[in-house]
């Protein structure tokens, strides 16, 4: 290796990495992961107070917001990667726009790679896939299906205390994969040349029907758990008598309705190929969910 390359791939090492949505369920993990890796961390949070310099203990936080690029410039300078996770979610109208600019402004800022998350079977995220990866040929695109997690740490976690999944779905089957399995790849491609200009399309091992997922989950938390099909506006008053925010129930039904008809229902196995492993199976998440407590009930 030359010089010039030493010193190029030092000041690559040494860059921070940004992780857009650095708190959340998947930018939390891959943030964990590249830290692991001694690679320095700047995540993005909308809270105005956030600090603005890295710091050796832990990624620094910076003010963001995907709705006013006044932040931008801030967050993206001096880094050499990106990871991209659009809130609330890349399927919704003006998404398309907002990663449109956002990639533009990530190269002249002279990011060397970005990373894409994005849901599988969505006609919107597929349009902000093909500006991404036109914005740069170092763009990784993260193709996912419905996550495991889901049941454990997002929307459908009070249903299953609960003993009841009530969802817009009957019987289509969708192959939930391992938020895991989504960060370690895309830890993989924020580090690595290696898929660079791919979309990489991830799947659990098994596509499941809710009913099925039931049955698992009762067997893991050893309680009864049921899965009950539910219409959409019966599913948006529920979430939002829960205390979901209306336009997140909304947005929730709409997906449910966009992609839940079968079309994601092949699985893939690009996890064992890129990570040279077989993907997680629900069964081995719900067991290890359930062993941490994801479902313990209160006292």
């Amino acid at each position: 290796m030359t010089t010039s390359e030493n010193t190029a791939q030092t000041a690559t090492t040494t860059a921070p990495i940004l992780v857009t949505g650095g708190t959340g369920r998947t930018g939390r993990r891959v943030a964990d992961r590249l830290r692991a890796q001694g690679r320095p961390v700047r995540i993005t949070s909308r809270s105005a107070a956030a600090a603005s310099t890295e710091s050796s203990t832990g990624p620094s936080t910076v003010p963001f917001d995907w709705h006013d690029d006044a932040g931008w410039d801030a967050a993206l300078d001096g880094t050499s990667a990106v990871y991209l996770c659009y809130s609330p979610d890349l399927a919704l109208p003006g998404a398309d726009a907002v990663i449109d600019a956002f990639t533009a402004r990530a190269v002249r800022h002279g990011v060397e790679r970005i990373v894409l998350l994005s849901g599988r079977g969505e006609d919107g995220a597929r349009a902000c896939e093909d500006l991404a990866l036109a914005a740069s040929a170092a763009t990784t695109v993260v193709r996912c299906s419905w996550f495991q997690e889901n049941f454990s740490e997002h929307f459908l976690l009070d249903g299953v205390l609960a003993g009841r999944i009530a969802v817009p779905a009957d019987q289509v089957r969708e192959p939930f994969v391992s938020l895991e399995d989504v960060a370690d790849v895309a830890t993989l491609a924020l580090t690595s040349d290696k898929h660079a200009g791919e979309v990489l399309e991830l799947t659990g091992p098994e596509a499941l029907t809710f009913t099925e997922v039931a049955r698992v989950l009762s067997a893991a938390t050893g309680r009864t758990v049921e899965h009950v099909p539910l219409t959409p506006a019966d599913f948006v008053a529920e979430l939002t008598a829960a205390g979901v925010h209306p336009e997140e129930a909304e947005g929730l039904a709409w997906l449910f309705q966009e992609v839940l008809d079968g079309r994601n229902t092949a699985t893939t196995d690009t996890v064992e190929r890129v990570l040279g492993r077989p993907a997680t199976s629900f069964d081995a998440f719900a067991r290890s969910a359930a062993a941490a407590d994801a479902w313990a009930l209160p006292a």
